[in-house]
């Protein structure tokens, strides 16, 4: 039996999907962050191994013709140090095949199409959209952090969301759903009363974390959005007219794939991208990704050679 392994590679977790050629699904594992960006390099290596190891149950690591591992920040290995160690916990496993790292942008077009030209538009705590050629990116737009873009990202949402909570504090008590939703979670509690001091409490809250964590605030957005608030919708149209303006940027031909836990998992979101997309580049399949690590396998059964 012919096999290949698709990995998904994150800050969060790390899945391994192993198939067929045809993508039969043989086998598949998860683990923790397996991003050397996100924790060290040993536990990173500790959380693939881990994860493929799980994949591999009851199968023959020799079985495995072509392996991908979709990551973000490919270029860290190209650090020796980097490389090895991954090489090193894949021979360990019995795989006879290198497993190449390929990036996450490219992964998540794979897994939502084998259309060899399309776009590919990423809502996650960034964001980014991206042209893809015969599975390679020849052009993107974004994508350049939270500090200068990530235009309609889940960071995005989230601060967006945390400023209209702030300044409606400094005036009266929040009655909306959502910034009711964002001063308590910011807060613990809703504040009884409107004041500088309750606006001031949840700008330091804030400013206490990492920028990024803002991005947990995203989901509230959505919540709301569904409940009907007024200012969540608004919120939903601005993130979806700059993500949709990200993707004409780069849009060339060919199907645009939809991917993030934003795009993933706002339905308010997902459906004002697909609304504005049919608006701006009309008769333009729109097809949401699946799992990473499908993509992953499914670029592993192109390249296998077999």
């Amino acid at each position: 039996m012919t096999l290949v392994l698709g990995l998904d590679v994150g800050g969060t977790s790390s899945r391994a999907l192993i198939t067929t050629l045809d993508g039969a699904r043989a086998g598949f594992g998860r683990a923790g962050a397996g991003n050397p960006v996100s924790v060290p390099l040993p536990e990173a290596v500790a959380a693939v191994s881990d994860a493929v190891r799980a994949a591999l149950t009851g199968l023959d690591p020799a079985e495995v013709r072509c392996a991908v591992m979709g990551i973000a920040g490919t270029g860290r290995f190209t650090d020796p140090a980097v490389a090895s160690a991954y090489e090193t916990a894949f021979a360990e496993l019995g795989l006879l095949v290198p497993v190449r790292p390929v990036g996450d942008v490219e992964v998540a077009y794979a897994a939502g199409t084998p259309e060899p030209r399309g776009t590919v538009l990423i809502s996650g705590t960034g964001a980014i959209a991206a042209r893809i050629e015969h599975g390679v990116m020849t052009a993107s737009a974004d994508g350049i952090g939270w500090l200068l873009g990530d235009l309609g990202s889940g960071f995005w949402l989230g601060r967006e969301a945390a400023a209209l909570t702030a300044r409606e504090l400094y005036s009266r008590v929040p009655e909306g759903h959502l910034t009711r939703a964002v001063a308590t979670a910011v807060l613990g509690v809703l504040p009884a009363a409107a004041s500088r001091q309750a606006a001031d409490d949840l700008i330091g809250a804030l400013h206490d974390q990492e920028p990024r964590h803002l991005s947990r605030l995203a989901p509230l957005v959505t919540e709301a959005a569904e409940a009907g608030d007024p200012q969540a919708a608004a919120l939903v149209e601005r993130c979806a007219a700059h993500l949709v303006d990200t993707v004409v940027e780069v849009h060339a031909d060919g199907p645009v794939v939809l991917a993030g836990s934003v795009l993933g998992g706002s339905r308010p979101v997902r459906e004002a991208v697909i609304r504005l997309l049919a608006h701006h580049l009309p008769g333009t399949a729109t097809v949401t990704a699946g799992p990473g690590e499908v993509g992953a396998a499914r670029i592993a059964a192109a390249r296998s050679g077999t």
